[in-house]
Formats: structure tokens, C-alpha cells, sequence
């Protein structure tokens, strides 16, 4: 099943997409990218052994979703590939909230039942009220850990909770079974955040939110922890395209435990991922084990190459004001 051209024929029997021919043209461009979270509520319904066909409502309600957040995520990190360079602010921000609406409408005009459909709708609203709030959390940029976590929470959690929970609705799985997999989507959200924030900071050239002078988890860690080279980083990260200012701060993200602490969250995470899913009964069990399992495995190469087992569960120096 071609999950993105389906979505996509179904976005395009909403009105809507006649009437607006830019949405029509950003949605089959965001379609040839072929997006793995689109996948997600699919992978859900496949899961708990229903047709793929049932989540396809979901599937087009997350796409909508998905290009809504991208098209204002952009005008606030200044992102220079961002719709609203080509269209304006103003036009950007009306697409968005036009996305917003076609999702709503992609499940009120699913066949699923309308108990089905209004428990979809709310948690897609929950989602994307929450994550409104993540990033007005996330534009004041977190000073400590407390605050960096709340974002996560808010902004990256919601949407994979979101996209496997309606996944498993539309699907009609057992109640205990789909809280169960939203959970699981909220973990894989997370895991998603600290593995991206791994990347980020270690990407060469500087990645943007060195250049904007924002704060992912391991750079809020050397920023707040105390350590030798706290005060060198600190200089380093004020200017960080000055000579070998980027190979220097990656070296001391190392150095300092940053690096080591990241990993440690995503692995405790795995873990409890691990301990949801041992108890989650599903009919086709390796699909959220693959894509579990798929976050976590370029920790086990890093191990791997280090000529180390997987440990159960590392101790990592804390960062102050974890809760």
C-alpha cells in the first residue's frame, strides 16, 4: 500500500484543495518526500491486525497536521527554506490554519463510526493544541533542564502520541491497547527529540540552532553543568564560526558528559518503551518493535564500535533541576 499516494487522493476529495490550489501543490510536495510519520497511524492499525485501509483517514489527518506545524515551525526558527519566504507571513500562517482544518475534516469524513470519529478528532485537537503551547515554550528558548523537558513534552511528545493513538481508534482496538500505544508513540516522540538534538549538535558544518543560539539537550547540559571546561564552552558557544570554535564545543560536549547524558535518556526511555510494549498484547507486535527499536540502534552501534555491550541501564551524571 502506497501510504502517501492514498493519503494524498484522499486530502484531495475535500473540497478545499480545488478551491485552494496552493494547498494542493504544498500537499503533493510534502507527499514526494515521503514523510515516515505519515506512517505512523498505518503502522498502528497493522499492529493491532486490522487493514491498513481503516487508518488512512488518520494518515491524512496527521499529513495536514504535520504541514500545518512545518509551515509555522519555520517563520519562528527563521528557517530560510520556509514556505513563508516565497508567500509571505501572512499567507504562511493562513495555510497553516487551513491545514489545521482540512485534519478535523479528513476524520469527520472517515466512514468510522461517530464515536470513533469524535474520539479521533479530540486527540488530534489535544495534539495541536499542546503542541501550539510546546512552541511558545520552545521560542523562549529553555534555560534549565525543567524547562527543556516541558517542551519536549509539549511540542514533540503530542505528535506521535497523536498519530499512533488515532492509528489504533480508527483501527477499533481495545481501550487499555490504544492508551497503551499512545504512550508508546509519547516515548517515541521523546527518543525522537534527544536523537535529534544528538545530531544536531555534532553535525558539520554548525547546525542552526548552534547559529541561533539555541539550546539542545547536550549543549543545555554543558551550558548549566559544572565542569572543567564550562567557561570555555560558554565562549565557544557565543561565536561559534570562529576558527575551530564547532570542533572544540563538540569535543568538549564530549569531554563534559553531555554526549553521555543524552544517551543515557534515550536508552532509559528504550526502556520503558520495552517494558510497555512486553505488556501490550497486538497481534503484529514487531511493527512497534521495529520502529522502537529503529531510534535506539545507532546508540548500539556507538557501543559497538567502542567494543562495548549494550548496558542495561547506564548512570549518568545529572543535570541540575531534572524533575
Amino acid at each position: 500500500m502506497d501510504i502517501y499516494q492514498r493519503t494524498t487522493d484522499y486530502l484531495l476529495t475535500l473540497p478545499i484543495f480545488d478551491t485552494w490550489a496552493e494547498m494542493k501543490t504544498i500537499l503533493q510536495r510534502a507527499a514526494t518526500l515521503q514523510p515516515r510519520d505519515w506512517q505512523l497511524p498505518v503502522l498502528a492499525c497493522y499492529a493491532v491486525g486490522k487493514p491498513a485501509e481503516k487508518a488512512v483517514p488518520a494518515s491524512a489527518a496527521l499529513a495536514c497536521a504535520q504541514i500545518s506545524i512545518i509551515l509555522v515551525d519555520d517563520m519562528l526558527d527563521d528557517d530560510p527554506r520556509g514556505e513563508y519566504r516565497y508567500i509571505g507571513h501572512g499567507r504562511a500562517s493562513n495555510l497553516a490554519i487551513a491545514f489545521q482544518s482540512a485534519g478535523m475534516d479528513a476524520l469527520i469524513t472517515s466512514g468510522s463510526s461517530s464515536s470513533t470519529r469524535q474520539e479521533a478528532l479530540d486527540s488530534l485537537n489535544r495534539m495541536m493544541l499542546t503542541t501550539a503551547h510546546g512552541q511558545e515554550l520552545d521560542v523562549q528558548n529553555p534555560i534549565d533542564e525543567t524547562s527543556y523537558w516541558r517542551v519536549v513534552e509539549n511540542k514533540s511528545a503530542p505528535f506521535y502520541g497523536c498519530a499512533i493513538h488515532m492509528g489504533a481508534l480508527l483501527a477499533e482496538a481495545g481501550e487499555e491497547v490504544t492508551q497503551n500505544l499512545e504512550q508508546l508513540g509519547r516515548l517515541y516522540g521523546e527518543m525522537i527529540q534527544l536523537h535529534d538534538d544528538l545530531n544536531d549538535t555534532m553535525a558539520v558544518p554548525a547546525n542552526p540552532d548552534w547559529l541561533q543560539k539555541r539550546k539542545p539537550l547536550p549543549v543545555l547540559f554543558a551550558l548549566t553543568v559544572e565542569h572543567p571546561a564550562r567557561a570555555r564552552f560558554m565562549e565557544l558557544y557565543e561565536d561559534i564560526c570562529v576558527g575551530n570554535a564547532l570542533q572544540e564545543a563538540q569535543e568538549i560536549l564530549i569531554r563534559c558528559g553531555a554526549v553521555s547524558y543524552c544517551v543515557d535518556q534515550l536508552i532509559r526511555r528504550h526502556q520503558i518503551a520495552r517494558e510497555i510494549l512486553n505488556k501490550t498484547t497486538l497481534a503484529n507486535q514487531e511493527i512497534v518493535d521495529s520502529l522502537i527499536e529503529g531510534v535506539i540502534a545507532p546508540v548500539w552501534k556507538l557501543f559497538e564500535s567502542l567494543g562495548l555491550s549494550p548496558p542495561g541501564l547506564p548512570t549518568a551524571t545529572s543535570a541540575p533541576n531534572q524533575e
